[in-house]
């Protein structure tokens, strides 16, 4: 009798030791990053089959598109539209699928987002040594360059046909179609469990290894690098967002923050400091984070609110947070110096 008990107690013993291992295999955890499309990139992996070489992978997707579409590369497909080689040119379908949300986004916000916005971004030189504030004269210039309506997408061949003088800077898109490809890469190798940094523009791939939901903190618009005000709680989600704190010029005292208006020439200027656009698909997040800053408050959040899947957290200039309705089941505020509103208090 005695000998049964002690043989139970030790199949007990195994069966324990056996389930522990399994949930401590589920939640092995790595993390690699390295510098890519002009930031610090950070992927963070969860589960039993998690391995170093998984995030050369990863690193390489970053590396192949981003040698595409960069126009800081000189031999990239944007660069040679750029330097003005050519008028019209075969794409890869990663370059021709970024211009093309690109595009959307442009006309959806009616050139507030412009994805010909390159030669006024050149001009500013913001987070670049050559930064100042251009003279009236050589914006006005520069403005007629500006327009997407100069481009023109073949998509049976995947060609663009782009007017002579017209430039393209893909710095507000691209990262997050980048994002949906490696999210989309590591769930079809089985890793299911993840969190996608791109200096700061975060996709999670399924939840936490336990279940619960990921803890993402929105990030404080008069931080460059500050605490968050608050978190939201989410699954398999992308946020993304866009502040007056990311880059920025100070000259005589004052601060020029980078998101331009392609109408003025000049910085976006209203009642936003921040918004960070929730989403299911990084992308999204990414045109509609810069689309959003640009409309302001109220216009901003009447256009979220007739997007399907999408949701969005304001965060003003007077440090008052306004967050739509499912945003606002997921998001908890945690810095005493914001105020959280109802939109119908405006």
């Amino acid at each position: 009798m005695k000998k049964q008990i002690i043989l139970f107690i030790v199949f007990i013993l195994i069966v324990l030791v056996g389930c522990n291992n399994t949930i401590t295999q589920k939640n092995k955890k790595m993390s690699d990053e390295t510098f890519l499309l002009g930031t610090l990139v950070k992927v963070t992996i969860y589960g039993e089959n998690v391995n170093e070489k998984d995030f050369d992978g990863i690193f390489k997707i970053i590396s192949d598109i981003e040698s595409k579409v960069s126009r800081n590369i000189s031999t990239s497909e944007i660069s040679k539209i750029n330097n003005n080689e050519i008028e019209e040119i075969k794409l890869s379908k990663d370059t021709f699928n970024i211009i093309k949300k690109g595009l959307y986004y442009s006309k959806l916000s009616e050139g507030r987002f412009d994805i010909t916005i390159a030669p006024l971004v050149s001009l500013w030189g913001i987070d670049t040594e050559d930064a100042r504030v251009p003279a009236q004269k050589e914006i006005k210039e520069v403005l007629k360059k500006v327009n997407y309506k100069n481009l023109f997408l073949d998509e049976e061949n995947l060609t663009l046909h782009i007017k002579k003088d017209t430039q393209i800077d893909l710095g507000g898109i691209a990262k997050g179609y980048i994002a949906d490809k490696v999210s989309k890469y590591l769930k079809q190798s089985k890793m299911e469990n993840a969190i996608i940094n791109l200096g700061g523009n975060i996709l999670t791939v399924g939840n936490k290894p336990n279940g619960d939901s990921w803890k993402i903190g929105v990030r404080n618009p008069f931080n460059k690098r500050g605490r968050e005000i608050g978190v939201v709680a989410i699954g398999q989600k992308s946020l993304v967002t866009s502040g007056i704190y990311e880059r920025y010029l100070e000259e005589d005292g004052v601060k020029y923050h980078h998101i331009l208006d392609p109408y003025t020439g000049y910085p976006v200027e209203n009642d936003l400091a921040g918004v960070t656009i929730i989403s299911d698909y990084s992308v999204d997040g990414d045109g509609l984070s810069t689309v959003i800053f640009s409309m302001g408050l109220e216009e901003g959040y009447k256009l979220v609110d007739n997007i399907n899947n999408v949701d969005a957290i304001f965060i003003t200039k007077n440090k008052e947070v306004y967050v739509t309705k499912e945003a606002g089941k997921i998001f908890q505020l945690t810095d005493s110096n914001y105020k959280l509103k109802d939109f119908i208090d405006k």
